[in-house]
């Protein structure tokens, strides 16, 4: 009698993961089409992106290999850009991030309220003030002037995330460190860093994907073909090039590969780095 009673709950168990599973993967295969699409008129000849088949049947690399010669230059502009952004950002972020969660004062709060309200600012708004004080200061159409912008959404985002993990340190292993004889100095850089190391991978892998995304900061910050990221070359690149659509998505198929490189190895970082704070 028990396991007739029991049988019906075991196959209604047992069917709803298959029927979780069938609905996810349809959700993952329709977001991930633009992608497959991407990749597969990428690998096309010349011209035939109105006739693109379904599936690539005659595999050609000469999309990439325009997109290389043509894109190479500004594929690597937004490489040097982004680390520049990532190790500017941590440089900055990690000791306000510790002053942060060790120092006990009013002001603290009103820091992290007035570090919130910076990332509500409208993109174009730092664009319009950062032009002119590039200008001024000779700024624009070079590389550190566009790491300096685009780590105006790195800085916030990582003082927070670092903040939160710093914060769940115990106090009693910076406390040991310095009656070892370690300074302050001493103890965040050879204690509390390398604690922290899944919160700064986390900061910095965020850090790079807003910088190699960034498509505001490079259409107002550069004005010369000397200094162009790849999502202003992109853009650029489809009114000179609209007919040679392989060129064109192996410009951009090329573009993803670094942050899909990134997240491949970083993920396992990611949820640690995030929820480190969460429980102290």
């Amino acid at each position: 009698m028990s396991a007739l009673t029991h049988t019906p709950v075991h196959r209604r168990h047992s069917r709803r993961p298959w029927g979780h599973t069938a609905v996810g993967a349809l959700i993952l295969a329709v977001m991930l089409f633009p992608v497959y699409w991407m990749v597969n008129v990428s690998l096309q000849p010349a011209n035939t992106a109105v006739s693109t088949p379904w599936f690539p049947t005659r595999l050609n690399l000469d999309g990439y290999a325009i997109a290389l010669s043509q894109q190479g230059a500004n594929l690597l502009t937004s490489l040097i850009v982004s680390v520049g952004s990532v190790v500017f950002s941590l440089i900055v972020a990690s000791p306000a991030a510790y002053a942060l969660a060790r120092v006990q004062a009013r002001w603290v709060g009103p820091v992290l309220f007035g570090i919130l309200i910076s990332q509500m600012i409208p993109g174009i708004v730092v664009a319009n003030a950062l032009y002119s004080a590039y200008n001024d200061l000779g700024l624009l159409n070079s590389i550190p002037g566009l790491i300096l912008a685009d780590s105006h959404n790195g800085i916030p985002f990582a003082i927070l995330i670092l903040r939160a993990f710093m914060g769940s340190i115990p106090s009693s292993v910076i406390e040991a460190a310095r009656v070892d004889g370690a300074g302050r100095v001493r103890a965040f850089v050879s204690i509390v860093l390398p604690m922290s190391r899944n919160a700064l991978i986390t900061a910095g892998l965020f850090t790079f994907l807003f910088t190699w995304s960034d498509f505001l900061f490079a259409l107002t910050l550069t004005t010369t073909e000397d200094v162009r990221p790849v999502t202003l070359g992109l853009y650029q690149y489809l009114g000179i090039h609209t007919s040679d659509w392989n060129a064109v998505m192996a410009t951009a198929t090329l573009a993803s590969v670094p942050a899909l490189v990134l997240l491949l190895v970083a993920q396992r970082y990611i949820g640690a780095g995030v929820t480190g704070g969460a429980v102290k």
